[in-house]
C-alpha cells in the first residue's frame, strides 16, 4: 500500500470513528432527555401513573389478581428508574449496564406499544403522563426511534465519553435515586407541583368546557344504577327513580358518538338530595365555593375531618357555598355522615372526573366564577388560622397559581443546586489531580 492509500485510509478511518462517536452519543443524550423527562412526570404525579397501571391491569384482565399496593409501588418504582436511567445516561455512569438496561427496556415496551396500538385497549399509555398525550401509534413510533437509539448506544457504548469522573459518579447516580424518591413521595403526600391537568390552579372551568364554533361535540350518556330487593337497574338522568326504595349504587358514563373533546367535558353537579343540576349555577356563582372532593368517600381519609368541619361552618358564617362531590352510594354517604357529623350537602359527580380534578382523597378546591383558585390536599387544609376573616379580605380570596417559570426554578434548585455542587467537586478535583501529575512530571 501506497503511502498516499495508507493516509487516504486513516482519514477515511478515523471520520468514521468521530461520526460513530458523535452518533453514539447523540443518541445516548436523546434516550437520556427522553427517560429524564418520563421519569420525572411520573413522579410528578405517582397517582395519576397508579390509575394508569389500573387501565393496563384491566386490559390484560389482572387487575383481580394484583393487589392495589402492588400498583401503587410500581407507579413509584417506574418514575425512580426512568428517572435515574435518564441521569446514568446523560453522565455516562456505568455505561455498560446503563446501555444494556436501556436496550433490554425498550425491547420490552416496543412490541408492547405495538399490541397496544393494534388492539387499542386504551386511549393513550401514560409515558408521558399528562404532560404530553400520545396516541397509541404516536407511542409506537416513538418507541421505535427510542429502540434504533439504543440499540447504536449499545454497540457504541465504548465510545460514549463520560461528564464525570467515576470518583463522583456512584454518588451523583445515588443522589439522583433519592431525590426523585423523595419528590414523588412529597407529591403522593401533598399534590403534584406541576398540574398538568385541565383543573389547575387558575383554570377557568366554564372556559375549559366551550366548543369551537367549527366542531361538533362528543355524545356522551350517563347512567345511574340503583337497586332495590337484591335487584340493580340502570336509569339515564331524566328517569331517575322517585320510589325512596330504590338505593343509588353507582354512575357510568359512556360515548355515544365521537367527537371534538374540550379540556373539560365531563364536568357536573348533580346534588344528591333531590337530583338538581346545580353545574352552571355553581360555575356563575359571583361568590366563594369550596368543593370537597371524595370519589369514593368509603375509602376517603378522615384524619382530618375536624378541619372539613370547620371549614364548612367558615362558610356557614360567611354565606359561601360548600359541596362534597363523590360517586359514592347513599349507603356510603349516610355512613359517612353519621361517622363524622357532617352537616354539608353532597352532589355526584363522575368519579374519573373527581380523580382528575384532584390527586386526594378527600381534596378542596376554591372556586370563584368557576376559576379555580386553590387546591389542597388532605394534609394540607386551611385552618382556623389560614381563614381568620372574610376571604375578600385575605389572600387566601386571590389566585394561589405559581407560574411556571417559579415551579421550574424552583424544583431545579432543589435537584440541580446539590447535583452541580457536586460535579463542581469533581471537576475541582480532577484539575487538583491534574496539576499535581503535572509537576510529578516536570521534577
Amino acid at each position: 500500500m501506497q503511502f498516499s492509500d495508507l493516509s487516504k485510509w486513516s482519514l477515511e478511518h478515523k471520520a468514521r470513528h468521530t461520526l460513530g462517536k458523535v452518533w453514539a452519543n447523540g443518541c445516548r443524550f436523546l434516550l437520556g432527555a427522553a427517560f429524564l423527562f418520563s421519569g420525572f412526570v411520573k413522579a410528578n404525579d405517582p397517582t395519576g401513573v397508579f390509575y394508569k397501571l389500573q387501565e393496563y391491569a384491566e386490559a390484560f384482565h389482572v387487575h383481580e389478581a394484583l393487589p392495589t399496593v402492588l400498583l401503587f409501588l410500581s407507579a413509584i418504582a417506574l418514575g425512580v428508574v426512568e428517572f435515574s436511567l435518564g441521569i446514568y445516561l446523560i453522565f455516562g455512569i456505568r455505561r455498560n449496564g446503563t446501555s444494556r438496561l436501556t436496550l433490554l427496556l425498550l425491547s420490552f415496551f416496543t412490541p408492547l406499544t405495538l399490541w397496544l396500538a393494534l388492539a387499542n385497549p386504551i386511549q393513550d399509555c401514560g409515558c408521558f403522563g399528562d404532560a404530553i398525550l400520545l396516541g397509541n401509534w404516536q407511542t409506537f413510533w416513538k418507541n421505535v426511534v427510542l429502540w434504533v437509539a439504543a440499540v447504536s448506544v449499545f454497540r457504541g457504548r465504548h465510545r460514549l465519553f463520560k461528564l464525570v469522573s467515576h470518583k463522583v459518579d456512584w454518588l451523583i447516580g445515588l443522589y439522583s435515586m433519592v431525590f426523585i424518591l423523595f419528590y414523588a413521595l412529597y407529591c403522593l403526600h401533598t399534590l403534584p407541583v406541576f398540574d398538568f391537568r385541565p383543573y389547575h390552579i387558575g383554570a377557568d372551568i366554564r372556559k375549559g368546557m366551550e366548543m369551537p364554533p367549527d366542531q361538533h361535540p362528543t355524545v356522551y350518556e350517563t347512567t345511574f344504577i340503583y337497586a332495590r330487593n337484591g335487584q340493580e337497574q340502570e336509569f339515564t338522568i331524566d328517569k331517575l327513580p322517585s320510589d325512596s326504595t330504590w338505593t343509588f349504587i353507582n354512575a357510568k358514563t359512556t360515548i355515544k358518538e365521537q367527537g371534538y373533546e374540550p379540556p373539560i367535558h365531563d364536568f357536573s353537579i348533580t346534588l344528591q338530595e333531590d337530583g338538581t343540576d346545580v353545574t352552571d349555577e355553581v360555575l356563575d356563582d359571583p361568590g366563594y365555593t369550596f368543593l370537597l372532593i371524595m370519589p369514593h368517600v368509603a375509602e376517603a381519609d378522615d384524619s382530618n375531618i375536624d378541619l372539613v368541619n370547620e371549614v364548612y361552618d367558615y362558610c356557614v358564617e360567611n354565606s359561601y357555598r360548600f359541596i362534597c362531590l363523590t360517586a359514592s352510594s347513599d349507603g356510603d354517604i349516610n355512613r359517612w355522615q353519621e361517622d363524622t357529623g357532617a352537616e354539608y350537602p353532597f352532589a355526584r359527580t363522575d368519579d374519573v372526573t373527581l380523580n382528575t380534578m384532584i390527586r386526594a382523597n378527600p381534596g378542596l378546591m376554591l372556586l370563584r366564577k368557576g376559576v379555580i383558585l386553590h387546591k389542597w390536599g388532605a394534609d394540607e387544609f386551611p385552618d382556623e388560622y389560614d381563614l381568620s376573616a372574610p376571604l375578600e379580605r385575605l389572600t387566601l380570596g386571590q389566585s394561589g397559581q405559581k407560574t411556571v417559570v417559579r415551579q421550574i426554578m424552583e424544583v431545579l434548585g432543589w435537584f440541580i443546586g446539590p447535583l452541580l455542587a457536586l460535579s463542581l467537586c469533581d471537576a475541582l478535583w480532577k484539575m487538583a489531580r491534574a496539576r499535581r501529575n503535572q509537576k510529578q512530571t516536570t521534577h
